[in-house]
């Protein structure tokens, strides 16, 4: 298991010194300049001018250093450090675990004598423990709430001892770019907590390494390290986000989780007791930054849209929707050509952000140009659909047959096939109320199946012509078999044949050689 961490770190110029040193100049004591003023006065002027700038530079600074020590001592002590005992389940032979060991990282405490970190963190786990700033015992903790699409998860700790002057810090703004910020964690290189400190470079929707969702993000230009994810970045006495990931290869290019994706992760929970997941826009369009485009599709001077592609057919948009539809604004805010809004003064970002932001039994206003006409829909986004692909397995859920070991692909597949498997398939929606993709994770060798061993991470798209819809249709397709052979129709045009009897039998023995428990899990 890896463990991301986020390196955050701003270096605020001080406003204090930057803008009191400018007035003072430009007050009439500088008008003296212009004026004739006798040649021996002259330097001495300017000795007082030097000495007084000085000062209140260096008051200034002395002040806001003062201010931020402050609010560092202050959020210490609400950080802790995470140890996870992991136990990782063999991508390829689900019911053997292929890894086991000790990961560390950061969260701190949040309202409700909760701990807040990423979902990364405590991923597999299968013991946690957490220790104070300054503390020598480790303490237990649970795992109350995984978000995987943001990168965040809740855990609790039942021990009284534990939560005395643990003071849970508050959630604050988006800062603006070239803020002053602070990233607190555990990082690798020591035992110690850790302070780093560094400006806030940019805000825009980033793809979230640990679900491949885009969400809204601010990169920075700290250095982080590993064992810093889940720990708090602040800005001033408040928390402006939760460090998680960087840009390999890239030198301060980190990124942490803003306080509107916290927030919203932290509302759902609080609402239904678990979490949900963000309401994405079901919806596939393109920009439409080209002038012949936009005079085909009837825009007048002064519109603005993106073109609808495609509508995921069980979504609810897609009663409402049509494909070719001009999409102008939601909730008012108007979408540019270029797929983005006005999020905050001249910074722009992706539409998708106004959907994700919804809450649960929320609804949109859609204002959208069709054959020219304008017309506005109320569009229930609460439409949460599980992924066709998992961000990862619960359980270990495989069957085997002659040899074929099939299960429901999931992230960790794509990551353990060595680029075989596509990551574009992460991003699709089930186009059914009950859609999987089933893979072939390993082929265990045997006579049945020789010739076949290269199939490896291919889909199986029909058994005997039928289309496989999920895991459990598999198995029925294959256990009705009642022709003499079995056919099995994969991606890429490949096919398996089977004599069905033979492969029943030998599937016993497959089973007895491999020490497989069961057929099915």
């Amino acid at each position: 298991m890896s463990l991301w961490s986020v390196r955050i770190v701003i270096t605020r110029f001080c406003n204090s010194s930057s803008t009191q040193v400018p007035r003072f100049l430009s007050s009439p004591f500088l008008l003296l300049r212009s004026t004739s003023v006798r040649n021996n006065l002259l330097p001495r002027f300017h000795a007082s001018i030097s000495r007084c700038c000085s000062s209140v530079c260096v008051d200034s600074r002395r002040e806001s250093t003062h201010t931020e020590n402050s609010a560092i001592d202050s959020a210490l002590d609400s950080v802790v450090k995470i140890f996870c005992f992991s136990s990782e389940p063999d991508v390829a032979e689900p019911w053997k675990n292929s890894w086991v060991g000790l990961a560390t990282g950061s969260g701190f405490a949040i309202f409700g004598r909760r701990i807040l970190t990423n979902a990364h963190v405590v991923e597999d786990h299968s013991y946690l423990q957490v220790k104070k700033h300054g503390s020598p015992t480790k303490y237990r903790a649970i795992v109350e709430a995984v978000g995987d699409e943001c990168d965040l998860a809740i855990l609790a700790v039942d021990n009284e001892e534990f939560w005395e002057d643990l003071n849970p810090l508050e959630l604050g703004d988006i800062p603006s770019i070239g803020e002053t910020i602070f990233a607190l964690g555990y990082p690798r290189g020591g035992d110690t907590i850790s302070v780093t400190k560094g400006i806030t470079s940019r805000v825009e929707l980033t793809n979230y390494c640990q679900s491949s969702t885009e969400l809204l993000t601010i990169q920075i230009d700290a250095t982080v390290k590993h064992g810093n994810s889940g720990g708090p970045v602040i800005m001033g006495n408040k928390v402006v986000g939760v460090a998680f990931q960087g840009l390999p290869r890239c030198e301060n290019i980190e990124y942490i989780i803003p306080t509107p994706v916290i927030k919203h992760f932290l509302s759902v929970v609080e609402k239904n007791g678990y979490y949900i997941g963000f309401d994405l826009p079901d919806i596939s369009c393109q920009a439409m930054e080209n002038s012949q485009i936009r005079k085909n599709f009837k825009m007048n001077h002064g519109m603005s849209g993106i073109l609808i592609n495609e509508i995921n057919l069980v979504s609810a948009a897609h009663k409402v929707l049509k494909k070719d539809d001009v999409i102008l604004a939601i909730d008012g805010v108007p979408i540019g050509n270029d797929e983005k809004f006005v999020f905050r003064g001249k910074e722009r970002v992706n539409f998708n952000h106004l959907v994700s932001m919804k809450k649960p039994g929320e609804t949109g206003l859609f204002k959208v140009l069709r054959d020219g006409r304008e017309h506005e829909f109320k569009i229930s986004l609460n439409s949460v659909q599980q992924r066709l692909v998992p961000v990862r397995k619960f359980d270990t859920n495989c069957y085997v047959f002659a040899g074929f070991i099939f299960v429901p692909l999931s992230k960790p597949n794509i990551e353990n096939s060595s680029g075989a498997i596509c990551d574009c398939t992460l991003k699709r929606r089930p186009q059914k109320p009950v859609h999987e993709i089933i893979i072939i994770s390993q082929v265990l060798w045997d006579v049945i199946n020789v010739g076949y061993s290269s199939f490896k991470n291919l889909q199986v798209k029909k058994v005997n012509g039928e289309e496989v819809e999920s895991m459990n249709h598999l198995r029925r397709l294959i256990k009705k078999c009642r022709t003499e052979d079995l056919r099995l129709d994969l991606e890429k045009g490949k096919v398996i044949v089977l004599n069905y009897k033979s492969a029943r039998k030998e599937t016993s023995l497959i089973l007895e050689r491999h020490r497989i428990p069961s057929a099915m899990s």
